[in-house]
């Protein structure tokens, strides 16, 4: 006779948790990217919890290739010189609106966090996974900055890619940067537009989906 196994009744004390938990994700599920913030930026223990945040991203074979770069006070005018040097020597056609612009954004914003992946050829991890890693990294500071009231958006582009750029913050080949979280406090508060996860997500039957994988237009 088979003897059936039913699921344990939660007691008070596991339910609460289970509630809580719920509370968190339902918390999470309102993160959003705004680049229009403001002060203050979380420093102190608000900040070493967002950065050990970054710090228990996936990592395979125990690399710990994150690299961080927190960015602040004067600092950030030092960082609008780098971006603003790097794009004339990019492109000398460039406009000097466009270099003046990489310096305002550098200066108006409370808080940078370059975010990087130190690559090692120790073990035969390959380097995408190691930017994946330093990538989960970012995310998992950006939940983390919602989760304790603040705001923040992880931007990329030619600057991130920029091998001067990449020296100035002691990134060297083939080390380098995924990009910089911008952090502060929002500005204003704003509604936006979910994803359909029906667009997003389907259920694996073992066949090629009949019709290949969905796109959606941004």
């Amino acid at each position: 006779m088979k003897t059936s196994i039913q699921p344990k009744t939660p007691d008070a004390h596991e339910r609460i948790e289970q509630q809580a938990r719920r509370q968190v994700l339902d918390l999470l599920l309102g993160r959003r990217s705004t680049g229009l913030l403001e002060e203050p930026a979380p420093n102190g223990e608000d900040l070493d919890r967002i950065l050990d945040a970054g710090l228990r991203a996936p990592d395979h074979g125990r690399l710990r290739p994150w690299r961080f770069i927190v960015i602040r006070g004067d600092a950030r005018t030092a960082l609008g010189e780098c971006l603003a040097e790097a794009v004339k020597l990019r492109d000398p056609a460039a406009s000097p609106s466009l270099a003046e612009r990489y310096r305002a954004w550098a200066n108006r914003t409370p808080l940078l966090i370059a975010v990087g992946a130190r690559i090692s050829s120790a073990r035969p991890i390959p380097e995408i996974e190691q930017l994946l890693s330093a990538g989960a990294a970012a995310m998992n500071m950006l939940n983390a900055i919602h989760l304790l009231g603040y705001a923040g958006i992880w931007v990329t582009g030619p600057n991130s890619y920029d091998a001067r750029v990449n020296t100035a913050l002691g990134f060297h080949p083939p080390d380098r940067l995924v990009g910089f979280l911008c952090v502060g406090t929002s500005k204003a508060a704003a509604s936006v537009e979910r994803p359909d996860r029906s667009a997003h997500v389907i259920e694996w039957n073992g066949q090629p989906p009949a019709e290949g994988l969905a796109r959606t237009e941004s």
